[in-house]
Parts: C-alpha cells; structure tokens; sequence
C-alpha cells in the first residue's frame, strides 16, 4: 500500500507543471534599468536646481557677477596682497582703479558718439535715399506708390500695436530698476568676497558631512583656480579682439570705431556668439556708410582677429587652464542661453570649466594627495599634463 502510494505521488509530480519563471531578465536590460531610473533621479534633481535658479535669478545672478569680476581682479589683487599691501587698500586700489577703467570707456565712448552724430545722422538720410533709389531702379523695380504704401502699412502696424509697445516700455523700466538693484548687490556682495572670502568659503564647507569636507575643498579650489585662469584669459583675449577690430574700423574709416571696440570687448565675454554679433554689427555699419568693399575688407578684418584668436591665441594664453573645446562652447553657451538668456550665455563657459574640474579632481581621486587632477578632462582638448603634488591656494 505504501509503495502504491508513492507511485502515485510521482506520477502526480511528473504531470504537474511548473509555474516557475523558465527565463530571467537578461543582464543588458538589468543594467539599462538600473541606469534609467539613476538617469531620471539626476535629472529631476538638475531640473530642480534649474528651476530654483530661475525662481532666485534676481539674487542668483548678482553673486555669479560679483563671482566673475572677483575672478578678473583675483591676479592683481592676489599680486597686491603678496606684495604685503594691506587688505583694504588692495580692495580700494582694486575696485576704483576698475571704475575708472570703465567709466573711461564709457565716456570715449560718449564723447566719440558725439562728434560723429551729426556726420552719422547725415549718412544715415543719404544711406536711405539711396536704398530707395535701389528699390525704385534695382531688381525690385517698385514704383513710389508701392514704396509709400509700404511705409503706410509699416505705420499703421507701429499704432495698432502701440499698447503692446507702452507695454513693452513699462517692462524695459522694470528691468532697468532690476539692473540697477543687481548691480548694487553685486558690488556689496564682491566687497564682501574681497574681504573675507577665505571666511565664507570655510563657513560653507562646513555644511557638507565632515567626511566629504576635504574632496569638496580640493574641488573647489582647483575649480576656482580654473575660473581664474579662464577670466584672466578671456580678458585679455577680449582687449586683443577690440583693439584689432577696433583699429581695423579706424582705419577703413568706419563711423563710431570706439563704441564698435567697447561692444567687442564687452561681447568677446561670450565666446563665439558675442564676438560674431559684434563682427556682425561692425561689418553692416561698413556696408551702410562706406559701401560694398568696405564692408567686404571689414568682414576679413573680423574674420583675421577671430582666427588669430582662436588658433594662436586661446591655445598659447589659456596654458595650464582647462580649454574648452569649441563644440562644448556652442552646446553650453546655446542651452545657457535657452535657459536663462543673455546671463545665461555669459556664465557657461566659467560654470562648466568650474564644474569640469571639481568631477574629474573627485572622480580622479587627486584630493587625497592635493596633486592637479589626471585623467580626461570632459571639455578639454589641451593634453593635460600633471604636475607634483601641491598645497590648493585660497580663494
């Protein structure tokens, strides 16, 4: 009876079937996963930041400034305080001497858009007249009539729309009394860098766990050490570009060369799309009050400074700084800009240097012994070639 029953019991065990699982997740699609759902936690966590930037641009972006001037006047102001200059005449000699740097050229500039107004406003008639001229005998061939009906419609556009332009006037104010406020706060907040920077930043490192405090340090100090060597690069690259461009206009005998170096100057801070714009606006005063050839030898004067600069003087002044590779310039500085405008554009190019360099001092483990980094820079194209161990400066 009992061997009966344990054929029965077997046979049962054969015809059952079994519910178990005969295949697993292959490893490929484990790994894809588990990459996935870390890629959305990261990239919730950016958009989050993203978005608290956006909401605190008023205060976000007077500290990135004073940030950036810091680091344009850190050389000089390092130099100062090794010099044994004490501290507060350092920031005196600092912040006055770079007021009087740009209210000097501002007021070059200014005086140049005086004497040449009337001369501008003169050829500004004649280029009109002669631009009509072109449209009645050129290709176009359109008569008075269709010209004036133009000018008509053009008109009737600017009055229908006038509430959207009073509008449009009322947020200019705004943002100019926002203007006024950032830069008040950005001079406070650039005093307070000057002074006790030191202070702040080992008040701030103390809000990350003590055993992340000395990755944290190393990173930072080695991305503050790139900003530096990057806004000291970059001006003088930007002086390099107004005075090429600027004496290249004088002597074609472009109007308002002065006011034309000032934009290049100011625009070189946004690599590429500053200097093209002011390249841009540089050639089409040559083509309104000089003429067709004019324009074409002031576009090759552009077009000689941009690759001077990017093919001789970028790779010999940038150094030991990280470079940027152009494409890396393009991709940041258009999602800068999608993001948060002419700001946005501005402060790329230093934020994903900064950032470059504090992962791969982390990523590299190069904080444990204070030496510079090694390993692929993400944005470089200049072989990195390590030095000895070294003490980080303070910022």
């Amino acid at each position: 009876m009992a061997e009966k029953k344990t054929r029965l019991q077997q046979l049962m065990r054969d015809r059952t079937v079994s519910i178990e699982p005969t295949t697993t997740v292959p490893a490929g699609l484990r790994i894809a996963a588990a990459y996935a759902w870390r890629f959305l936690v990261l990239a919730g966590a950016i958009a989050l930041l993203v978005w608290l930037v956006i909401q605190l641009k008023l205060l976000v972006v007077p500290i990135l400034v004073a940030i950036l001037v810091t680091a344009l006047l850190w050389p000089f102001f390092g130099w100062m305080l090794k010099k044994h200059v004490p501290r507060w005449l350092a920031i005196v000699v600092a912040l006055v001497g770079t007021v009087a740097i740009v209210t000097g050229l501002f007021w070059l500039v200014g005086w140049q858009v005086a004497q040449q107004w009337p001369d501008v406003r003169a050829r500004t008639g004649e280029a009109l007249t002669e631009f009509q001229h072109f449209l009645t005998t050129g290709p176009l061939q359109l008569s008075e009539e269709q010209i004036a009906d133009l000018l008509k419609q053009t008109t009737t556009f600017v009055q229908e729309q006038k509430n959207f332009l009073l509008s449009g006037a009322l947020v200019i104010g705004t943002t100019v009394g926002h203007v006024v406020t950032g830069a008040v706060l950005a001079l406070f907040i650039l005093l307070c860098f000057l002074a006790d920077g030191e202070g702040i930043w080992r008040w701030t490192l103390r809000l990350f766990p003590r055993q992340a405090r000395q990755a944290v340090n190393a990173a930072a100090r080695n991305g503050w050490e790139t900003v530096v060597n990057y806004a000291r690069t970059q001006l003088l690259v930007a002086s390099i570009d107004a005075i090429g461009i600027g004496l290249g206009a004088f002597f074609l005998g472009v109007p308002l060369a002065i006011p034309i170096a000032v934009l290049v100057f100011l625009g070189s801070f946004i690599p590429i799309v500053g200097a093209v714009l002011t390249g841009a606006l540089a050639v089409f005063l040559a083509l309104v009050y000089n003429g067709l050839w004019f324009a074409v030898a002031m576009l090759a004067v552009v077009l000689t400074v941009q690759q001077v600069e990017g093919h001789v003087l970028q790779p010999l002044l940038m150094g030991a700084a990280v470079k940027v590779h152009p494409l890396a310039v393009v991709l940041v500085v258009a999602g800068g800009a999608m993001i948060a405008g002419i700001p946005g554009a501005l402060f790329a190019v230093p934020l994903a240097a900064f950032v470059n360099v504090a992962v791969v001092t982390v990523s590299s483990g190069a904080w444990r012994t204070g030496a510079d980094p090694e390993g692929d820079l993400i944005w470089s194209t200049v072989p990195h070639n390590p030095r000895k161990p070294k003490t980080a400066r303070s910022a």
